[in-house]
């Protein structure tokens, strides 16, 4: 675990009260606890001392000792022990919690950790030019299935992009950030999957099935009741008796073939109805999200170069009007998702991050996809 130690003397204040409300807060808090245990509200404290301040002054240290009779270096040992509390001061309107445990590594946290140095400042816990930002990187914060994923205050932002990450940095530095919705940034709900559910869902009725031996009564007495009679027989048709009756008169065959036929449909599987057959309606070409088009260049980029796209979907892709990698970075949400929509990708186009692939490219070819990614292009 690395150390930590509260900011140095210049960033500390002189002294620290809470506010009335908060201060009225504490006592209650500190009473839920029987006598003798007051101090195992130290936690509590701290946070509202953070949340007032932004961050935990060696002020607010002492003050919370105070309040709940403790000595100094035992509040202290809590506030460096735990990474929740901010012992330097951070960014006024937003200090953005950068997950980068595994998960969200694979993921692409990273490239948010680059987002931050961007528009923040190079270094973690360094705040920006107006004070109004800061960021640093995180162990798991407990979204895994969403990843990538920040937390900024009490809130996750989840299914994260890097241009969707600029797009909530710059949110928060013009003080909107309470505008932003949280949890995930995509078309899911909380963790379900991407898109909507994909099970437990309401079905049709499956066909009604039919016993072997029903199928024989039926087939039997169908067929009893198709049989001609022949004219000359007709008064013997008033005749009860199976043998005399040619009415009556079915071949040996009969039953046994019914029974096979009967006992081969019940094993067949109830028809797919409609709605489970039919293929989702690709988005329309005249669509104001389908991405803009342009004339067929004399040279082409090779779209195939990005990950995700092979030979069918590059003619599919300039049947569209798209044929260079600048095109790609360009593309906003809602044109990834018309793309994605028409090919029918199911979220593809997202998860290997075609935008940022096809920025590489366009900046320097294979040399600048290999600094980006680490890797040759395919």
């Amino acid at each position: 675990m690395s150390v930590r130690r509260l900011a140095e003397d210049q960033f500390q204040p002189a002294a620290f009260a809470f506010n009335d409300e908060n201060a009225a807060w504490a006592d209650k808090t500190i009473q839920k606890y029987p006598a003798g245990r007051q101090q195992s509200a130290v936690i509590p404290l701290l946070m509202r001392a953070q949340e007032q301040d932004g961050w935990v002054t060696r002020a607010a240290i002492e003050k919370v000792a105070d309040m709940l009779d403790m000595a100094y270096i035992r509040v202290l040992e809590v506030a460096t022990f735990y990474t929740q509390f901010q012992l330097g001061p951070v960014g006024t309107r937003a200090h953005i919690q950068v997950c980068g445990t595994t998960p969200c590594m694979l993921r692409g946290s990273e490239s948010l950790m680059a987002v931050c140095k961007s528009k923040i400042h190079h270094h973690p816990f360094e705040r920006n030019a107006d004070g109004t930002l800061s960021w640093e990187e995180v162990e798991c914060l407990g979204a895994c299935v969403n990843a990538p994923m920040v937390m900024i205050g009490k809130d996750t932002y989840e299914d994260l992009t890097p241009e969707r990450l600029e797009e909530i940095i710059d949110t928060f530095e013009a003080g909107n950030g309470a505008s932003i919705k949280v949890g995930p940034q995509i078309d899911r709900h909380f963790s379900s999957p991407e898109g909507g559910p994909t099970s437990l869902l309401t079905e049709e009725p499956k066909a009604k099935k039919v016993s072997a031996k029903k199928a024989v009564e039926e087939a039997v007495t169908a067929k009893v009741d198709a049989a001609p009679v022949p004219p000359s027989e007709a008064a013997r048709a008033k005749s009860t008796d199976a043998e005399t009756n040619a009415a009556l008169k079915t071949p040996v065959t009969a039953p046994k073939a019914a029974a096979k036929n009967a006992k081969a449909a019940e094993e067949q599987p109830a028809p797919a109805t409609a709605a489970q057959v039919a293929a989702p309606a690709k988005p329309s070409l005249t669509d104001k999200n389908r991405p803009a088009g342009i004339e067929k260049p004399a040279t082409l980029d090779d779209l195939k170069m990005i990950s995700g796209v092979g030979p069918k979907i590059e003619a599919t892709l300039h049947e569209i009007g798209i044929f260079t990698f600048a095109q790609v970075a360009s593309w906003k949400k809602a044109e990834r998702e018309w793309v994605d929509g028409y090919l029918n990708f199911k979220g593809r186009i997202e998860r290997d991050d075609w935008v940022k692939q096809a920025k590489a490219l366009a900046k320097g070819g294979e040399a600048e996809y290999i600094k980006v990614f680490g890797k040759k292009p395919r």
